[in-house]
């Protein structure tokens, strides 16, 4: 549920995952002027032609990029006139235009639609980028242009937004480390570069390990318990894999499979979970272990070399939370209630097994299975009684766009006229209150074997007042396509991500920023992932929920007693749900604590060694990300970051208790929301951004209420 790029264009079109550097492009292969990429779109928002882009014009266009944008660079730290705010802020926010266009592509496709080329472009291109970074945040005569600004900010007269921008470069050119000697600078360089290239081969040895780490099913039995549409896609899959005849269960990325639930047959629920956890560890070329070890020892040695204790020190002095200490004191303080529930869950789950002669001790491939038999128990849910009532397009159009019209006043369109990457993707201008036309959005739900796992949110274009464009967003997610002529049929926990990546599209729609460098989603880790998780409760409010939640063939709503039993529900499962997460985060912050002196030398006993450490080494519970497939932390910038998704839910659950405090869906509640949080990028402190919204700092209790981890308060 993140937003995914290998490529972040920020004002400055850098590789922000990584924030890292390399060599800079040796353009043999100069770019062509037919290149699509060689002037700006002539379509609706200047949204790329995919019927004109080919593989081959990416890497030449980013190579020419990368030229131009170092070449204004260049003028800028040279220019003999005396700095201001607009021949050194604003002209680097000018810079990079081809840059910045080809990359919005680039990361689309090379998360969403990728082949051989792309993945070999992408780590090509990753130092090339990693040099740009550097090129502009080592270089001594630009920063101290900029260090002239921003020690006279006061006395400049700035509007808040411009002063805002000043502090931002100024805090990044710091922590990038424009302070450092010549030779440290070089040694920087190196590393940067390095890393860069090891993060965009980590992410396609884990989309080739989890492609090639399927499970093969010879005999229809073997899938007992999946619905016939299930059965046919398995069968459909591995028809397309050359394997007819056969099933193939294909690998999400996370540890549990959604699937396991459903399975009757238990060797094959352990075949599934085995499959899983053991995709990028088979000493083949997709064994991520070595990479992910280099990666680590890189990062403890930047961080040393920029003079902090360790990257997690580092990486935390720009987000919400700030420190280290904080974000384990957080994480610390949700495990005694997430580890008591699961207990409490696992006996419950143990006694199920027991009372059915099983003859054996609860395993990780089994709670799924069994703690969905302990909620039908309960609460007397089917999920194929669920599934026909949550068809996708009624989802999205009923579901997602009629909460944004309650809320904002937004309408949707559906554009026919736009061309498209893939056939399963749709195209919808979105237009304000007003009726003006306020952005673009792009949706692909279902899984293709050459798209990432997961699901996120990025944008092709970033909004901007100095750039005068308007945002154009895209959501991914990892549905399971239907056979030719099916209905979309979605789980609850698939409707509920098709409104956390909207909350994103939201925060991005509504950016309303001068400067790209601040706008909309271009804020810290674990703020961007409040408004997605906030929009997920309109997923289950009742106004929202009774609009959508219809069956797709008599167009029936759900019945009150099924939607009762959802809701109530609602809150089965959540200590395993919160200490799978709970784990992943203290097993990130653990990689990102190591310093150069207790560097790491085994993945497996690291883990084991990190899980024990903070109490969470429970066997039936693993973290939902293993280390060797947890992306967010290896590729997709969340390093010491993916706390974040926990800190955030913090700042959701209070915010929507305001909501609830102040009558629920309204559009004047709706308006407050856009006002003060999603309109706002990157313009204030976060903290008080959240004050001005909530009127106190956030307060955890909502959240431990909202899992069922503490009685709620009437």
């Amino acid at each position: 549920m993140k937003i995914q790029s290998l490529l972040t264009v920020a004002a400055i079109s850098v590789l922000s995952s990584c924030g890292n550097h390399g060599k800079q492009a040796e353009n043999n292969n100069p770019m062509s002027p037919n290149n699509p990429f060689a002037k700006p779109s002539t379509l609706p928002f200047q949204v790329a032609d995919f019927t004109k882009i080919k593989d081959g014009d990416f890497k030449p266009a980013i190579e020419e990029g990368i030229k131009q944008q170092l070449a204004e660079i260049d003028s800028i730290a040279n220019n003999t006139a005396e700095p201001t705010f607009d021949n050194v802020f604003v002209a680097m926010e000018k810079s990079g235009e081809l840059l910045r266009r080809v990359n919005g592509v680039f990361n689309m496709l090379s998360g969403a639609n990728t082949d051989s080329v792309l993945q070999k472009v992408s780590e090509e291109v990753a130092p090339m980028l990693s040099d740009a970074n550097d090129a502009i945040y080592l270089n001594s005569k630009l920063y101290k242009r900029v260090e002239v600004i921003y020690n006279n900010r006061e006395k400049l007269n700035l509007d808040p937004e411009s002063k805002r921008l000043v502090e931002f470069y100024y805090q990044k050119f710091q922590l990038s480390g424009a302070n450092l000697s010549d030779n440290a600078k070089d040694s920087l360089k190196k590393l940067n570069s390095e890393d860069a290239s090891l993060e965009a081969k980590y992410t396609n040895q884990l989309l080739a390990a989890a492609k090639a780490g399927v499970l093969v099913v010879s005999d229809t039995a073997e899938l007992a318990g999946l619905s016939h549409a299930e059965i046919e896609a398995a069968a459909a899959l591995a028809k397309a894999n050359k394997q007819p005849g056969k099933w193939m269960l294909s690998l999400q990325n996370t540890t549990q499979q959604p699937i396991l639930p459903s399975l009757t047959v238990r060797a094959t629920r352990q075949k599934l979970f085995e499959a899983s956890c053991n995709r990028a560890e088979k000493n083949d070329s997709n064994d991520t272990r070595a990479t992910i070890l280099r990666i680590a020892k890189i990062r403890a040695e930047k961080a040393k070399l920029l003079g902090y204790a360790n990257y997690a020190s580092w990486t935390l002095v720009d987000q919400m939370a700030k420190k280290q200490e904080t974000v384990d004191q957080f994480i610390a303080r949700l495990v005694p209630a997430a580890s008591a529930k699961v207990k409490q869950e696992a006996a419950d789950i143990q006694k199920l097994i027991d009372e059915q002669k099983g003859g054996f001790q609860l395993q990780p491939w089994d709670w799924e299975f069994y703690s969905e038999q302990v909620r039908k128990a309960k609460y007397d849910i089917d999920e194929n009684q669920i599934k026909p009532y949550f068809e996708l397009d009624s989802v999205l159009k009923n579901g997602v766009f009629y909460a944004a019209n309650q809320l904002y006043g937004l309408t949707f369109k559906e554009r026919h006229d736009i061309p498209v990457y893939n056939k399963d993707v749709k195209v919808f201008e979105v237009f304000d209150k007003d009726g003006s036309s306020l952005a673009l959005f792009y949706c692909d739900y279902f899984k293709r074997e050459n798209k990432n796992g997961g699901a996120w949110m990025d944008n092709m274009i970033p909004q901007s007042k100095l750039l005068d464009t308007k945002p154009v967003i895209f959501n991914v997610c990892n549905f399971t396509k239907p056979v030719e002529g099916q209905p979309a049929l979605i789980s609850f926990d698939d409707v509920t991500t098709m409104f956390h990546e909207f909350g994103h599209g939201l925060h991005g729609m509504f950016a309303d920023q001068e400067y790209p460098s601040l706008s909309g989603t271009a804020t810290p880790r674990d703020f961007v992932e409040f408004p997605s998780q906030f929009n997920e409760h309109w997923a289950s409010y009742a106004q929202v929920f009774n609009n959508y939640a219809k069956h797709y063939k008599t167009g029936e709503p759900m019945p009150q007693e099924l939607v009762d039993k959802i809701k109530k529900a609602a809150k089965f499962n959540q200590g395993y749900e919160l200490t799978e997460i709970i784990a992943a985060a203290a097993l990130d912050m653990q990689w990102h604590e190591i310093t150069t002196e207790n560097s790491v030398q085994d993945v497996d006993k690291f883990e084991a060694a990190a899980l024990h450490k903070t109490n969470l080494d429970i066997p039936q519970v693993p973290p939902r990300y293993h280390s060797t497939y947890f992306l967010h932390i290896w590729s997709n910038g969340y390093a010491a970051g993916y706390y974040a998704y926990l800190w955030t839910e913090m700042l959701d659950d209070d915010a929507f208790a305001w909501f609830k405090e102040h009558g629920g869906l309204t559009r004047e509640n709706g308006q407050h929301f856009r006002d003060i949080i999603l309109s706002r990028g990157n313009t204030q402190d976060f903290a008080t951004i959240f004050r001005n919204f909530r009127g106190s700092d956030p307060n955890i209790e909502p959240m431990l209420e909202n899992r069922g981890l503490v009685e709620e308060k009437k």
